[in-house]
């Protein structure tokens, strides 16, 4: 898979796989083309080039030259989907209840009630169960997170992206996202990509980690290989900047 604007060469020639039920943390430099492979998959982007598949079915399949387009295969792949974004992207007019119930509803056609029933369960998870009659502006920036966090989920996704989930956070703020990312990662099957600077988390939670840079992957492997003892001088110069904070 490929991707470019103009000569900013993104991804260049992306051979990956995931897993199913894998927990796969993305790492590597700003501008290194972490977020712009979460974002296809989301179909907020799309590949130049290339085939993308989720569980088994076609999301992309683009040739070089060629002008994508939305087709019903896509929209239902990508409802097997679930992002959660750097900005919590919250309906400010809206409950927490009403955010977390709203996709399932007019996306997914949902029953209201069902809906409802499904999201006070994924807020009581998340420790918002308090709060399901506020509205975001009435919540800290590590509360919005978690209802973004419900959010995702009550799509009932097979795959949760998390991109760079607690970098709006305050210092303070940033264990709370963790803690529920953390018990997504320990007690279910789902697959989860993350890309994150969060390290230490990365190699707590990760069965892999990738490290790219500029639009590749330079390597990947268990956490503890990554962490301990990487491969790549591109790998070890990056970790001692970061880890060096």
């Amino acid at each position: 898979m490929s991707k470019a604007w103009g000569e900013n060469h993104v991804l260049r020639g992306l051979d990956f796989e995931v897993r199913a039920g894998e927990k796969v943390s993305i790492i590597g430099p700003s501008g290194s083309g972490k977020t712009t492979i979460l974002r296809i998959l989301m179909t907020l982007e799309y590949p130049d080039e290339g085939i993308v598949t989720v569980g088994g079915d076609p999301l992309w399949d683009v040739k070089r030259g060629s002008k994508p387009r939305e087709t019903k295969q896509m929209r239902e792949t990508r409802k097997k989907v679930g992002m959660v974004f750097q900005q919590f992207n919250l309906f400010p007019h809206m409950t927490v209840l009403e955010n977390v119930i709203e996709a399932p509803v007019h996306v997914l056609g949902m029953p209201k009630a069902e809906a409802k029933e499904r999201a006070v369960e994924l807020l009581e998870m998340v420790g918002l169960q308090a709060h399901i009659g506020h509205r975001p502006p009435q919540l800290s920036g590590g509360q919005q997170q978690r209802v973004a966090i419900a959010r995702a989920l009550a799509m009932r996704p097979r795959v949760m992206l998390f991109d760079e989930p607690t970098s709006a956070l305050d210092p303070e703020l940033i264990g709370e996202v963790l803690g529920v990312i953390r018990e997504l990662a320990t007690t279910t099957d789902m697959t989860m990509l993350m890309v994150t600077h969060e390290m230490r988390f990365a190699q707590e939670i990760s069965d892999r980690v990738v490290m790219f840079d500029k639009g590749v992957v330079v390597e990947k492997g268990p956490p503890e290989e990554i962490f301990t003892n990487p491969s790549h001088e591109r790998t070890r110069s990056f970790l001692r900047a970061v880890l060096e904070r």
